[in-house]
């Protein structure tokens, strides 16, 4: 099942570590442990994880390092450059990794999440000539960056960096053609610079997944037994130049789902692609909110507010049009923690947000209705 892209077996479907199972507060290992082989005994081998997703390097190093042999496998992982404060901070969080993940050398190493100004920041730093020593010395095979911000940037990015070896890329069908994320534009340019790409989000944090959702009787009328998820991932498995379409999978059944629909991998055709393009206009006439849960807003908020479930709750509220139900939820989950009406209006949650959303004033409107 594996392809050679810049000479490592990485098969289609890559595991994404940033929404693991759990039990309680702490990783279901047993689970996890379970997923990770079957994942390989499909033939898939690309792991993808980053500094900043709290624990789950650590769960890597737990579930795949110690399980299985170094050689059968390849990791990714991310510098965050964003927390960096000083050019020595860089080579400590590398180290870091290293440490948490228990290898000597990461496989394919990502600049995190860079837009026109964090790039300027990398630079500043010597992201850039780390990463290249790093792979001198041969800690980092492969080096290259994940990306959130306009294409224009994007182009700017790969012509003074064309040493970058490889692209990840927000891309899924429903924003493909956005405004916003502009996911066909992205991706054009970094082919055309010869860049393989490794897609993030192709499911959206779930958006694209729900069974109940308006969008799955317009998928099912023409494939009934198929999954909503699974149309998702055929649209991005479908492009060319790719490394590896990574799914956060929180379940053994969705990565039993998501393997079937590799291993039986087809096309769209005239229909499925007339299908898909009515989801996606269905869903950009909805009024979600378009949180992924990637939770990057989380990590600097000075009340500890759990920013996504805030936005999940919201876009229930849009869409059903009232607050039953939602009112409960927003009992259970701030019972103990920080409610909406602590937050400070501070805004660091949308400088981190590479969705660009209002979160401080959505956060307000949702205060108004339930606190």
């Amino acid at each position: 099942m594996a392809d050679k892209y810049l000479g490592e077996p990485v098969g289609k479907l890559g595991f994404g570590y940033m929404r693991l199972p759990k039990k309680g507060e702490e990783f279901d290992l047993e689970t996890i442990n379970r997923m990770v082989d079957a994942f390989l005994s499909a033939g898939m081998t690309y792991f993808d994880t980053a500094w900043v997703y709290q624990g789950s390097e650590e769960a890597m190093r737990k579930t795949l390092v110690e399980r299985h042999p170094r050689g059968t496998y390849t990791i990714a992982t991310k510098l965050p450059v964003r927390m960096a404060a000083a050019p020595e901070d860089l080579i400590r969080f590398f180290n870091t990794s290293l440490e948490r993940l228990g290898t000597d050398y990461i496989d394919f190493y990502l600049l995190h999440g860079l837009d026109a100004k964090l790039n300027e920041k990398a630079e500043s730093l010597g992201a850039w000539e780390l990463v290249q020593r790093l792979k001198a010395e041969g800690r980092v095979r492969h080096y290259g960056f994940s990306f959130h911000g306009k294409p224009e940037d994007l182009e700017e990015i790969l012509a003074k960096h064309p040493d970058a070896e490889f692209v990840q890329l927000q891309i899924n069908y429903l924003d493909w053609d956005s405004k916003d994320v502009q996911s066909r534009r992205l991706y054009e340019i970094a082919r055309s610079h010869n860049k393989p790409v490794t897609i993030m989000e192709p499911i959206k944090g779930g958006m694209l997944a729900s069974e109940t959702s308006a969008i799955a009787p317009v998928l099912k009328a023409v494939h009934p037994d198929t999954s909503v998820a699974s149309w998702a991932l055929r649209f991005a498995m479908n492009l060319d130049g790719l490394i590896a379409v990574l799914s956060g999978m929180g379940r053994l059944e969705q990565m039993q789902d998501n393997l079937r629909t590799v291993q039986h991998l087809k096309p769209f055709s005239d229909a499925e692609v007339q299908a898909v393009g009515d989801a996606a206009e269905l869903l950009r006439s909805s009024p979600r909110i378009p949180c992924t849960g990637c939770r990057y807003c989380v990590e600097g908020c000075p009340s500890k507010i759990n920013i996504p479930m805030m936005m999940n709750l919201y876009s229930d509220y849009l869409v059903y049009k009232t607050t039953a139900n939602v009112d409960h939820v927003y009992e259970i989950f701030t019972n103990n923690g920080a409610k909406a009406k602590d937050c400070v209006a501070c805004r660091s949650c949308e400088e981190h947000c590479p969705q660009k959303i209002e979160i401080s004033g959505t956060i307000a409107k949702l205060s108004a209705l339930l606190d």
